[in-house]
């Protein structure tokens, strides 16, 4: 427990965490106010008009799906016969849609923490990911270049108890700061949506959503700190994983990317990290491969797109995870710290 209590005051009391908490309230501080600026509460007549107008698009867009179907039964009058309607119907079919036209969508200017929740809230787990990461690196890289590790090490000869100390004390740190942030920040825009915007539709749905997509984010953050403590610890500085990241950016994100478009490859973005990513923090991802309808018969529909699910996404990002860290902890292990 001792030990457990010295790293979380080191933790505290480096000065680039200290800095990256002050850039984490900095940017929460300037969204908001810009957010407050840019947004004003919608009179009776905005609304009115805005319900109007959504009602119409809603059936602009019933109209053009029985159109299509029309067309297809050949029943289409000719004065529509011009008109561009896909093969398949069910393209636009509005039941199908993940959602319709709301009086929101024809509100310039006005917030609506319904609509606005959930960019908000992958803005600031993408801040958080850059946070646990930079901080997971320079904590455990500057104690390893410095020789932090080795006084800690003549306190408490145990290799494994003190770097398993450390990366718990991060690991619990992050999680408290992410937990506490996240629920300041989006309670902020939730007052924000109720007095001087419009709150939405904020049924046990929307609710439901959200917080899954907070529950993915801060398992991502403690994914990506993990992550930058194990490259450190096996750099034996911050600056190791600084570079192992950009290299592979640089190699593998860009580079190789356009080498598999060069060799015409099947489905590129599945090899890809930044995918994988995406397909967990979202639920699912889409992508499209135009090579996935060759050979497709004439008059079959093919959209061309294919999907990575959250479950195989956390399989990899785990997988990556875990076996750079069990990595980091065996060199940590047997390695000369001098």
């Amino acid at each position: 427990m001792n030990l457990v209590r010295a790293e979380l005051e080191r933790l505290s009391a480096r000065r680039f965490v200290q800095l990256m908490v002050v850039l984490l309230v900095l940017a929460f501080g300037v969204t908001a106010a810009t957010t407050l600026a840019g947004s004003h509460r919608p009179s009776a007549e905005e609304l009115s008009s805005a319900r109007s107008q959504a009602a119409e698009a809603r059936q602009s867009m019933e109209d053009t799906f029985q159109q299509c179907l029309a067309r297809q039964n050949g029943t289409l009058p000719s004065s529509d016969s011009e008109q561009y309607f896909p093969s398949d119907c069910s393209q636009i079919d509005p039941t199908l849609k993940e959602r319709l036209p709301i009086a929101a969508d024809f509100l310039p200017g006005v917030f609506s923490f319904a609509q606005q929740a959930r960019p908000l809230l992958y803005f600031l787990i993408a801040f958080l990911v850059l946070f646990g990461f930079l901080v997971g690196a320079s904590y455990v890289g500057a104690d390893l270049n410095s020789g932090g590790v080795v006084n800690l090490l003549l306190w408490r000869p145990r290799r494994m108890t003190v770097l398993g100390a450390k990366l718990g004390t991060l690991l619990g740190t992050v999680l408290a700061l992410a937990l506490v942030a996240s629920a300041f920040y989006l309670a902020t825009f939730w007052v924000i949506g109720q007095t001087a915007g419009l709150a939405g539709e904020l049924g046990g749905e929307f609710w439901r959503d959200l917080g899954a997509v907070h529950g993915r984010g801060v398992v991502l953050v403690l994914l990506a700190s993990a992550l930058g403590f194990a490259i450190a610890t096996l750099g034996r500085h911050t600056s190791a994983a600084l570079g192992a990241v950009a290299a592979y950016a640089v190699v593998w994100e860009l580079g190789a990317r356009l080498v598999l478009e060069i060799v015409d490859a099947r489905r590129p973005d599945r090899l890809m990290l930044s995918s994988h990513i995406g397909a967990w923090l979202s639920g699912e991802a889409r992508f499209y491969d135009s090579r996935l309808c060759t050979g497709t018969e004439t008059g079959m529909y093919c959209d061309g797109f294919y999907s990575l699910t959250w479950a195989p996404a956390l399989v990899v990002l785990l997988v990556l995870t875990g076996g750079l860290t069990a990595a980091a902890f065996a060199v940590f292990r047997r390695r000369d710290l001098i």
